[in-house]
């Protein structure tokens, strides 16, 4: 298994991007401002964005590991590696995600605990609504939770 930054043509990827993060145009406003890294394991199983929020903030933007290989340890393996990768210069790492039964357990599995919500997110960023786990998280009553390590 390999670990590895991508510096050109990140867009390449946008099928599996696409798997976390289901509109286009959401991607396209930090995928070239992130640093994006793919899991290789006799093939790409999976990747992940991360963009630097403050000097002292990390933030997982986005992390997909194809459907076939999911529950096999690639997605948990990426957020270990950017633990690592990071740990010296920044202090927290976050992540923003939907207030989904399959999403939420998977982050706190990681090391990640709730911190703070923001409000009708998917409704104010997104043009369509958002299904995941059969939450729609689109709805008001839903909300981003930012999970911090």
């Amino acid at each position: 298994m390999r670990i590895y930054k991508v510096i050109k043509e990140k867009k390449r990827y946008l099928d599996l991007l696409l798997l976390a993060d289901e509109q286009e145009d959401m991607i396209d406003r930090y995928l070239e401002r992130g640093t994006m890294y793919v899991l290789d394991d006799n093939g790409i199983k999976a990747e992940c964005v991360v963009t630097s929020e403050t000097d002292d903030i990390l933030e997982i933007k986005n992390i997909a590991v194809l459907p076939e290989y999911q529950g096999m340890g690639y997605g948990k393996a990426l957020i270990e590696w950017i633990k690592k990768e990071y740990k010296e210069s920044h202090s927290i790492l976050q992540v923003g995600t939907g207030d989904s039964p399959t999403t939420i357990p998977f982050y706190e599995k990681c090391g990640f605990k709730k911190s703070h919500t923001i409000k009708n997110f998917f409704i104010d960023n997104y043009d369509h609504p958002i299904i995941e786990g059969g939450i729609h998280l689109s709805a008001p009553k839903n909300l981003q939770t930012r999970i911090r390590y």
